[in-house]
């Protein structure tokens, strides 16, 4: 019977995954990815770990793109390049692997609360909800679609904490190792997933399960803690960049909330979020799967107080905050909690009704037959059912809108990384820097602002910038470098003050020949960021030795 399931689970993400197989490129909205896969295989080529800072975006002024932007599938995709995978074979192995983690991961979470065949279903209709296709081949965006597949993994170590009678460090090694793969892929999942994560702790709380509460809380705690390298640095050093300018425009959320009848049906396009309820793109959660919730409550009518397995009461919330969250009666909340505006798109909550959806859809094989015994349907008969219909309705949103017959070269020449990309995202540079309006008003590298003289030697990397200048008399450098507290400037190997500039960063050089290097140094909060990263690695590893030292004992 495994051998069918496993069989179903890898037939539905080779449908899912085929588009991405064949030549070229497609369009998407954020369509940087190929780009910052680029900018990532050059920093680890250059010895930059971990990677903060993008070389050639920015304009040609480098910014620390990595620092901010959560950088877990590119650090895969650079790796693949770096060892000779082409750049857009590397971006589309990204969106296949997210693909195939959130099947693996739902089946994983399905199998353990309601059965084989229920974790096959719950894992169809999750890898095939309408939100992960649109993801990938309308909004082309790698870091949600990566956090998306790690969701059920959390949720598993926190109900297998809920569920043990004893303590299990595995369990709580899962959790906290799926928070920070949620946290590294995508930071705005996560933030979304700290709600959630409360309302878990309020279900155990209401539940009795005082001791579930304390677990889940290491296993959060933990998680933090291992990604500590990336998000401690996005939150205190983000004034250094003009991020605030992604909050508000066109970007309000109070301009984007989901209209009801857009989650059961919107038509599917490859457009644009627009105020109003005719949007590009389509908010459907999916039909089949309200359907099967629907049809899961309605079996359950009756018997909701002698339930025992009351998970799916909880599952059954996230479902209604999800929605909630996404209709602009949520609209005061949204104010209250001020940090939810970087969410900018109220609609982002459909990760999270996919995702209870999905598994509530999977508990209905199993409710058939507990209500039902007389019915003596065999578990397989309804789960087939389900997936046929799956495939008939959702594979055909596994589609790009067309095909470019584009090499990777398109994507990593300087001319467009330096203004095509860079214009798409340019939030990570200074507020006050100055931005070309066109290729053409992208300036040299380094320049005489002052003075005058002769350039010997000069090479630039990802985390450096090295020359040798001899000039004849007192002379200010301009280098175009955006402005940040990592890059350090040395004079024949004694530091020097680096100026802030609207046009990049400028010192002061002597007259004679000299060395110049400019360095990338980690910022003492970073450097205590990385150390609290391994410790909470080295807290898991001990606990992890500790827990089976004492088993054996």
């Amino acid at each position: 019977m495994k051998f069918i399931i496993f069989s179903v689970l890898i037939f539905v993400l080779a449908l899912a995954i085929k588009p991405l197989t064949v030549p070229g490129f497609f369009p998407i909205h954020d369509d940087t990815q190929v780009a910052r896969v680029y900018e990532m295989e050059k920093a680890l080529d250059d010895g930059m770990f971990p990677v903060r800072w993008s070389k050639d975006l920015g304009y040609g002024y480098g910014y620390s793109m990595f620092n901010f932007y959560a950088p877990l599938s590119y650090y895969v995709g650079g790796l693949e390049s770096f060892f000779g995978v082409d750049q857009i074979v590397s971006t589309k192995t990204l969106f296949a692997l997210a693909l195939i983690f959130s099947g693996i991961s739902m089946y994983i979470l399905g199998n353990f609360l309601w059965g084989s065949w229920g974790g096959i279903v719950s894992s169809v209709l999750y890898v095939l909800a309408p939100y992960n296709a649109l993801n990938i081949f309308v909004r082309g965006n790698i870091a949600e679609a990566w956090a998306y597949s790690f969701i059920p993994l959390f949720f598993y170590g926190l109900f297998r904490i809920y569920k043990e009678k004893k303590l299990r460090v595995k369990y709580i090694a899962v959790g906290s190792l799926s928070l920070s793969a949620i946290i590294l892929s995508h930071n705005l999942t996560a933030f979304e997933l700290s709600i959630f994560f409360f309302i878990t702790l309020v279900f155990f709380f209401i539940t009795s399960k005082r001791q579930a509460i304390k677990f889940s809380l290491l296993s959060f705690a933990l998680g933090l803690l291992i990604a500590s390298f990336y998000f401690i640095p996005a939150i205190f050093e983000a004034s250094y960049t003009n991020i605030q300018s992604q909050v508000g425009g066109g970007a309000d959320f109070k301009d984007h909330f989901v209209c009801i009848q857009q989650l059961w049906d919107s038509p599917w396009g490859f457009g644009g979020s627009a105020p109003g309820c005719l949007d590009g793109l389509s908010f459907r959660i999916g039909k089949l799967h309200l359907v099967l919730m629907g049809l899961f409550v309605l079996v359950n009518l009756g018997s909701w107080r002698r339930k025992k397995d009351q998970l799916s009461y909880l599952i059954l919330a996230i479902f209604a905050f999800s929605a909630f969250f996404m209709i602009d009666i949520s609209k005061p909340v949204w104010e209250l909690i001020k940090p939810m505006e970087y969410i900018q798109y109220p609609w982002r909550f459909l990760t999270f009704a996919s995702f209870s959806s999905a598994l509530i859809a999977g508990s209905l094989i199993r409710e058939l037959k507990i209500n039902y015994p007389k019915l003596k349907i065999s578990s397989y008969i309804p789960g087939l059912l389900i997936i046929m219909i799956a495939l008939i309705l959702y594979v055909k949103l596994f589609s790009p809108q067309m095909v470019l017959d584009r090499s990777s070269s398109y994507y990593t020449n300087n001319s467009n990384l330096n203004f095509r990309i860079s214009k798409i995202s340019d939030e990570y540079l200074p507020k006050d820097i100055k931005k070309p309006q066109s290729r053409e008003g992208i300036g040299k590298k380094m320049q005489f602002l002052r003075g005058n003289g002769k350039v010997v030697f000069f090479d630039e990397k990802t985390n450096s910038i090295k020359t040798f200048i001899d000039v004849s008399s007192a002379s200010t450098i301009l280098f175009r470098l955006a402005y940040f507290p990592t890059w350090k400037a040395y004079i024949d190997g004694k530091e020097t003050v680096l100026n802030k500039s609207t046009q990049g960063v400028t010192l002061e050089l002597p007259q004679g020949a000299h060395e110049l290097k400019l360095l990338f140094v980690e910022t003492p909060i970073e450097r205590v960021s990385d150390l609290l990263s391994l410790s909470g690695v080295g807290l898991l590893i001990l606990g992890t030795i500790y827990s089976k030292k004492k088993r054996i004992w």
